[in-house]
């Protein structure tokens, strides 16, 4: 749980921002040109599913064979990132979930914990922000025993090839993504997605679902359904991260072919990652990607 709680909690988050522009039906993207020798790839991920094996495609496998290094969201085989996610889940100055809401807001979200299998007690996430607590609930209400993220296998195989490994940003700077918003506002999300608890059980489902089926404008159409809260973040959560990244996906497809794994909701939209490269001089095509 300690590598996927970050890219569980983002992948919640930024699905449920905006996405716009017609896309064909596949994750798995080409990018050429622009004074390339080798094209590199893009594959947008899903942090959590039930089902991640069946996504491991021959598309993809072959993208990753044709790849010298791969690229997520941040450096999943560093063990000094992955324990960060220890150091940067806690809110700042000794705050308490408790201490952002009114008395009986707080009994309700104790009520939530005494009457529901969670991955952890309350008692253990008092301090943690609350945006990883909403995260986590929606994980432990997936309806699997098991759950894989999409980096999980795709870090797996990467291992096996002998394949670099690196990271587009930090967990420190995905910390910093959370510290900016106002700990109450967060808060109050949770209490949201608990008071709501049907409605979000829904969503996750519809979401996977629609990832499964490889559909970027099914998820906008998703995206245009959710109200309020982190929406009004499109430019930290989504945006501003797409925008640091293109500098150095640059930088490392023209070093050696690569392919970049991040999080699906990263790939489309005027401000997406595969328009960005576009407008950058690359040519960026789907690649076909039947799953089994």
């Amino acid at each position: 749980m300690k590598f996927r709680l970050f890219f569980s909690v983002i992948s919640v988050l930024v699905l449920n921002l905006s996405i716009s522009a017609q896309q064909p039906k596949t994750l798995l993207w080409q990018v050429s040109g622009n004074g390339l020798s080798k094209p590199s790839f893009i594959f947008g991920t899903m942090h959590l599913l039930c089902s991640a094996e069946e996504m491991m495609s021959d598309s993809l496998l072959s993208a990753l064979s044709r790849s010298e290094q791969v690229f997520f969201e941040i450096d999943m085989d560093n063990p000094g990132e992955m324990l960060g996610v220890f150091k940067f889940i806690r809110m700042k100055d000794n705050k308490k979930i408790g201490d952002l809401l009114s008395p009986d807001e707080y009994q309700r979200v104790k009520n939530y914990f005494s009457n529901n299998k969670t991955v952890l007690p309350l008692s253990m996430m008092e301090r943690f922000k609350p945006y990883f607590v909403a995260a986590m609930l929606s994980e432990a209400k997936m309806p699997c025993a098991t759950k894989t993220g999409m980096e999980e296998l795709i870090l797996k195989q990467a291992k096996k090839e002998g394949k670099l490994i690196s990271g587009l940003e930090s967990i420190e700077f995905q910390a910093s993504v959370f510290d900016s918003i106002p700990y109450e506002e967060q808060a109050k999300e949770l209490l949201k997605a608990i008071d709501e608890e049907a409605k979000q059980d829904s969503f996750t489902n519809r979401m996977a679902a629609i990832y499964l089926a490889q559909d970027l404008d099914q998820i906008e159409q998703l995206t245009l359904e959710e109200e309020g809260g982190v929406s009004s973040y499109l430019e930290l959560f989504l945006y501003g991260r797409n925008a640091i990244w293109i500098p150095a996906m640059e930088a490392a497809m023209k070093k050696q072919p690569a392919l970049f794994a991040v999080g699906a909701a990263h790939l489309p939209g005027e401000k997406g990652v595969l328009n960005l490269l576009k407008k950058a001089g690359y040519k960026v095509e789907p690649v076909s990607n039947p799953v089994r």
